[in-house]
């Protein structure tokens, strides 16, 4: 008689994290939307200003920051790393609002 097979132990504790991984996610979207928002409107006002989008020392001060607040499990270096790619795209809409009417926005690209 061979043994019953049944679900894996954990099965239901997997699904339950990844739901919340989900939500979570959900919740990041959002916030670094957000967050591209605020950099639209620095773009505007940098263009209006006649400043350079590009500010190594507000980009180390972001980077400092957000370590400071890390309280893992990620570490410090792969916090930077998060944040130097975050940084980038936010420089990229940056330069993208220099460019646009004021209240205008990128349009969301389809996949």
């Amino acid at each position: 008689m061979s043994p019953e097979v049944g679900p894996a132990p954990g099965d239901g504790e997997i699904e339950r994290l990844r739901a919340r991984i989900d939500a979570i996610d959900a919740q990041l979207v959002d916030l670094l939307n957000q967050r591209a928002g605020c950099a639209l409107g620095i773009g505007r006002l940098k263009e209006a200003a006649a400043e350079p989008i590009y500010q190594p020392e507000r980009e180390r001060l972001v980077l400092a920051h957000v370590t400071e607040c890390n309280r893992g499990p990620l570490d410090d270096a792969a916090i930077r790393r998060l944040f130097e790619r975050i940084i980038d795209e936010a420089r990229r809409l940056e330069r993208q609002a220099g460019h646009q009417e004021p209240g205008g926005g990128p349009a969301r690209q389809e996949r």
